[in-house]
């Protein structure tokens, strides 16, 4: 589980650390522009419903915290998801990641088995 430490709050954010990775980059990209954005997300099961948005500025502190030293492989479409959400009016909306399903395979239609003469 990953944490986002925002401005002076003491209150962390908990997101799950390949989310995160993904926000991340989003959010740095937006940062690197100087663009100022929200953020929300709905409330985890385990606390009471709704959803936080927090409004992203350029001049406020803002650490990301990973509990795997490892990167996660950034999945380009989820980026892509979350970037378009940034530059629409209501801001990033934390979305779970759409996982697409591998081509299927061409049939083959080739003959699969050979008779050999005796």
């Amino acid at each position: 589980m990953g944490t986002i430490y925002y401005g002076g709050s003491a209150t962390p954010i908990h997101i799950d650390d390949r989310a995160l990775s993904h926000l991340k980059v989003v959010i740095a990209t937006k940062l690197r522009r100087g663009e100022s954005f929200t953020v929300s997300w709905p409330h985890p099961d385990d606390e009471p419903g709704g959803r936080s948005t927090i409004w992203v500025h350029p001049s406020i502190a803002l650490r990301f915290v990973f509990d795997d030293p490892e990167p996660v492989e950034l999945n380009r479409s989820w980026i892509e998801t979350l970037a378009q959400s940034a530059n629409s009016s209501g801001g990033i909306m934390l979305v779970a990641e759409q996982i697409e399903a591998a081509p299927a395979e061409p049939a083959d239609n080739a003959p699969q088995t050979v008779d050999v003469a005796d």
